[in-house]
Order: C-alpha cells, then structure tokens, then sequence
C-alpha cells in the first residue's frame, strides 16, 4: 500500500498520469524486489496475524427485516405443529379414556345382572320357605300378623289376618 501511495505521488508531481508510465514503473519495482531477494540468505516469510475483534460489522436492515420475517414464519410454523400434535395426542388419550370407561360399564353390568340373577334366586319364595321350616318356623295362625296401620289403634286387640287378590297392572 504504502509504495502504491509512493509511486502516485511521484507520478502526480511530475503531472504524468499514463498507463505506460505506471507500467513501467511496476516494472522497475518488480525487478528492483526481484533482485532484494537474490541474496546469500534464503527468503522467508513470517505469517502476521490480524486482530479483526475491533471491527464492527455494519447493519443490513434488509437482511435484518429477511431475518426478522424469516424467524415469524418458523415460529407460526413451530406453533401450528405444536398445536396439531397437542391435538392429535389429546384424541388419542381421550379414546383410551373412552375405551376405559366403556369396560368399566361393561363389567359393571354384568356385576348387576349377576346380582340381579342371585337376588332374584335368593328371594325365591319356595326357597324361603323351606329354609323356615328346616330351621323350625311354622306357617302364622290367625291374629298373628299385625300391619303398621293396625297399630295406630289398641295394640293389644287380636287381628285376623287377611288375604288380598294380586293387582295386575297393564302398563310397565
């Protein structure tokens, strides 16, 4: 740089601006470094490092602006994907919850038919009876039986029992 800045100077002194005139002396430059070399000691070269941390790169504002667009679409992006899994995971957690509950309710109904099946089977009146007479119970005489609504009166005085006709209803 600083035999660049040389050789300008000495050309605008002399008001010579030619390109022969440059040639030349690039020329005359180049042998005269051609000849420093040639000397009893070899040539060697030392490498110089540059510090460029100083240096301050200058804004691009349309770069930045790029970027700027850039980094909205990949988060509108992120964004509507992690919706669409959130989503999807959510309908498949909520179809094992539905598929849970329907064994639940399955097992449950067959735990109340089974009930059903042994009350009905326990209360059988044929099967009552039996068990009272193995365990000693005979069938009530007359008087023995006294409804709630008898009570209200003496409770002391004999009731007769009464048998009354099943109601058969039509509807369900």
């Amino acid at each position: 740089m600083a035999t660049a800045r040389i050789v300008l100077d000495t050309f605008r002194d002399k008001g010579q601006w030619s390109a022969e005139a440059v040639m030349d002396h690039n020329r005359w430059l180049f042998a005269a470094q051609q000849r420093a070399r040639r000397g009893p000691t070899p040539e060697v070269f030392f490498d110089k490092r540059l510090d460029n941390s100083r240096l301050v790169k200058a804004d691009d504002p349309v770069r930045k602006r790029e970027m700027r667009s850039f980094a909205v679409a990949a988060v509108f992006f992120f964004a509507l994907l992690m919706v669409y899994s959130w989503q999807h995971f959510s309908s498949i957690e909520y179809g094992y919850r539905i598929e849970t509950e329907r064994a639940q309710l399955q097992h449950l109904q067959d735990e109340n038919h089974q009930l059903g099946l042994t009350e009905a089977q326990l209360s059988r009146s044929e099967r009552i009876d039996r068990l009272a007479h193995q365990i000693g119970m005979q069938s009530p005489q007359p008087g023995q039986i006294v409804s709630p609504t008898m009570m209200d009166t003496n409770p002391n005085t004999p009731v007769l029992a009464q048998v009354r006709e099943p109601v058969m209803s039509l509807t369900r």
